[in-house]
Formats: C-alpha cells, structure tokens, sequence
C-alpha cells in the first residue's frame, strides 16, 4: 500500500467535503436570489452545519493515529515496561508511532541502568553502614556493657541498683543497633539463604509489630544468584513496612513459591487497601528494584484478598531463575 503522508491525507479528506458540496451546488435545484431569501439562507446554513460536521468525522478518523500516541504519552510510565502502540500501515503516522515506541524503549533501557546504579550504590552504602555499626558502634556498647557489669558488680546499693539500670539502658540500645544492621545488611541471606532470611524477617516484624504472620513457603525453591535473593527480600522487607505503617493491618500473610521457571513472592494483608491512591516512594522503589532483576511486581487491592478488608497483594514475579556460580 502506498504511503500517504499526514499533509495530503488532511488534504484528501477536505477536498471531500468541499467536492462534495460543489456537487450539491450543481445538480441540487437551489438559487441564490439578491438579496438572500429566508428559505435560501436556512438551506445555506444548513448546508454549512453538514459539511462542517462531515469534516470533523472525518478529520477525527484520519488523526486518531495521533490521538492514541497522545493518550499513551500523558498515562506511559517508565517502571511499567512493555506499553507500545501498534504500527498500522505507513506514512508519517505509522512513522511517528514507530518513533515513538523507539524512543520509550530507549527510555526504559536508560531507567533500568540509571536505576540499577542507584540500587548497588545504596546497597552498597547499606553494607557499608551496617559493618561500620556492628564494628565500632556495636564493639564500643559491648565494651560500655561489661564495663557496666564489672562497676555494679563492686558497688555497693544504692549505685549498684543505678548501674544495673544503665546496664539494661545499654543492652536495649545494643539490641537496637543489632537490628539495624539486620535491617541494612541480611545477613542471615548471605549465610542461610532467602528463605531463613525471609523467616527471619517476618518472625521480627511480627513480634515487634504485634501483628500476626502467617507464612507459606514451598519446600523445594529453585536456586537464585544473590542479587535477585536480595530484591526478594527487599520487597517482602517494604511490603511488610507498608502493611504496618499504611494499611492499618492484623494479619499479613508471606508467600514464596516456584510457578514453573519462576519464582513468585506474595505480600498479602486485610488492611484498608491501597484503592486509587498515588503510589508513594516505597512502592515505587519496588518497582524499581524488580526492573533490576527483570521481574515483574502488581499491586492490587482486590476484594478477594480478605475476608477482613480490602486488603492490598503485592505479587513479584522472577521470570526466569538465575543459578548461583
């Protein structure tokens, strides 16, 4: 099919309308007296409102092309890959959509980079922080702790009963600070892998929470690079947080299982739903974490998540397993 650029398609469809009505002139028995009868101008009007009318419809079909790259622009967003427009004949249109279909693959490429630089450089200052805590902060409070226990052990009441508690000031503030790190750096990922680390996780938010956990883990999950285990539990971690801070929650349910070649983690609680709500920076930061290792993340507020509430799930989905060296 030949190519029509947009100038000459525009130009086509005027030329319709305005033949078309030529031809009305001329075969329809219609004069125009001087000056201009009542009936002669209802007619011209209405004549006008027709072809007025008919250029429109046609006009509205000949840049719907433009109308669909215009709506996409104002809904695209970069951390929802995937969103095209087809490419439907040629011309200027289907080059323009064409164009712009490039271009928001380059954009989700450049994202998706700028994005995984971001996440290591955190991790890496995650890591950083957390060893600098547990080797001087930590070390230091160890060695204020026994100092503590050796003062009030020969000191008489009643500084023996002070020294106590600043003793258990001190051990709540090292028990603090030893859950920090755990919150920076897993390292109970590193050592045992996702799932203890997962258990880990949730075991901690719950008693420090109050909220009830519920867990369901496959036995035999595939095996993951660290990475990707890192982004997993990164998400569960948010998921949780959110749950606690957000939802107004009682119950959270934890999920990891293998769906084929995938891995699929799920963060389900009874709270009040996310509804229409602007996603915040935790949920965004999910999204961008899940585009670092090409995974996938829905969040729905579907009423069949609880019973309770509305509720909100949080599914991720690891498309393809990546094996450890």
């Amino acid at each position: 099919m030949t190519s029509v650029s947009l100038y000459w398609r525009i130009f086509g469809l005027n030329a319709v309308v305005l033949g078309s009505a030529t031809a009305l002139l001329l075969w329809a028995p219609v004069t125009v007296s001087v000056p201009v009868l009542l009936t002669e101008a209802v007619i011209l009007v209405g004549g006008l409102g027709v072809m007025l009318v008919a250029n429109a419809a046609l006009l509205r079909i000949g840049l719907a092309p433009l109308d669909r790259v215009t709506r996409l622009m104002t809904t695209v967003d970069l951390l929802r890959p995937g969103q095209r427009l087809p490419v439907r004949g040629g011309g200027e249109v289907a080059e323009l959509v064409s164009t712009f279909n490039a271009m928001l693959e380059r954009l989700e490429g450049e994202r998706a980079s700028s994005s995984a630089r971001a996440i290591l450089a955190q991790e890496g200052e995650r890591r950083r922080i957390a060893q600098e805590l547990h080797d001087e902060v930590g070390q230091s409070m160890t060695a204020v702790l026994l100092a503590l226990k050796r003062a009030s052990d020969e000191a008489s009441e009643p500084l023996r009963e002070e020294l106590l508690q600043a003793q258990e000031i001190t051990r709540g503030s090292l028990d603090e600070v030893r859950r920090l790190v755990r919150r920076l750096r897993p390292g109970v990922l590193d050592d045992l892998g996702l799932v203890s680390a997962v258990t880990s996780l949730t075991t901690e938010f719950s008693t420090h929470t109050g909220l009830l956990v519920a867990r369901r883990f496959d036995p035999d999950l595939p095996a993951l690079d660290q990475e990707t285990e890192l982004v997993i539990y990164r998400v569960a971690q948010e998921g949780l947080t959110n749950a606690a801070r957000h939802a107004e929650a009682r119950r959270v349910e934890v999920a990891l299982r293998a769906a084929g070649d995938a891995v699929v983690l799920e963060v389900a609680d009874d709270g009040r739903g996310i509804g229409a709500a602007r996603e915040g920076a935790g949920l965004r930061g999910m999204r961008e974490r899940a585009l670092l290792i090409g995974a996938t993340l829905d969040v729905r507020s579907p009423d069949e998540v609880s019973a309770a509430g509305t509720g909100t799930r949080i599914r991720l989905t690891v498309p393809a397993v990546r094996k450890q060296p």
